[in-house]
């Protein structure tokens, strides 16, 4: 479900994004493996990507920094930025496909952006997410590999914060009260994808990221600051 990709992005826009990655780290690890071990091919698919999975780590751990900064204004607006190419990439699904002789320079760059945008934001489904669906990948294998790159993040995340003095025990026992309404949500997202056609629901979820998205960036406006902004308070560079 693309909301489980998210989950830290949308409760970011809401509080600094360092909290709320420590706040989900617990339920998000959890439903990740959930995904990742439901597949068939694991062993296929860690030895096609490892490459890109190093790539993640290595990204992740350097721009943790970013989010772990007591000053959020820059995870707030890398968030908003990520969260925005996520829904417009989500809603016009560009047809890509990338050639398997390319995947062993492709991979690891992918990986080490994936990771700089998650230890900057807690976002880790760009570029990873439209990468992974350029591969060729048949459904099943598709999404272990999304919950192998989300799993990997998830734990680079993790260490990042704890590197940074980020992730404070006090945290870990929010996130553990957090698993158990992270599991309903996965079941109900499957209650309402047998009852939803795909493409409805797809196109719902992102028409409302982007509306939330909208509104929170005029909230920001409205307060000098906006979460989409990269330079100035004005917005200028």
């Amino acid at each position: 479900m693309p909301l489980t990709r998210t989950r830290m992005g949308l409760l970011g826009l809401v509080m600094p994004p360092a909290e709320a990655a420590a706040l989900l780290l617990l339920p998000s690890l959890v439903t990740n493996v959930w995904q990742l071990l439901a597949g068939p091919r694991f062993g296929a698919i860690l030895r096609r990507l490892w490459p890109m999975m190093l790539g993640v780590i290595a990204g992740t751990l350097a721009g943790s920094g970013v989010i772990a900064s007591p000053a959020a204004h820059a995870a707030t607006a890398g968030l908003g930025a990520a969260l925005l190419l996520y829904g417009t990439v989500g809603l016009t699904r560009p047809l890509l496909r990338m050639p398997p002789d390319a995947e062993p320079l492709t991979g690891p760059l992918v990986g080490a952006v994936t990771g700089l945008v998650t230890g900057a934001t807690g976002v880790f489904v760009i570029p990873a997410v439209p990468y992974l669906g350029s591969l060729g990948l048949e459904r099943d294998d598709l999404v272990q590999a999304l919950g192998l790159s989300f799993t990997v993040s998830t734990f680079a995340l993790a260490v990042g914060l704890v590197l940074h003095g980020a992730l404070p025990l006090a945290a870990t026992g929010a996130s553990l009260l957090a698993l158990l309404p992270a599991l309903a949500g996965m079941a109900l997202g499957g209650w309402l994808r047998a009852r939803v056609r795909p493409e409805a629901f797809r196109r719902c979820f992102f028409v409302g990221l982007l509306v939330l998205l909208c509104h929170k960036t005029s909230d920001y406006g409205m307060h000098g600051d906006s979460v989409c902004s990269i330079g100035g308070e004005d917005g200028s560079p």
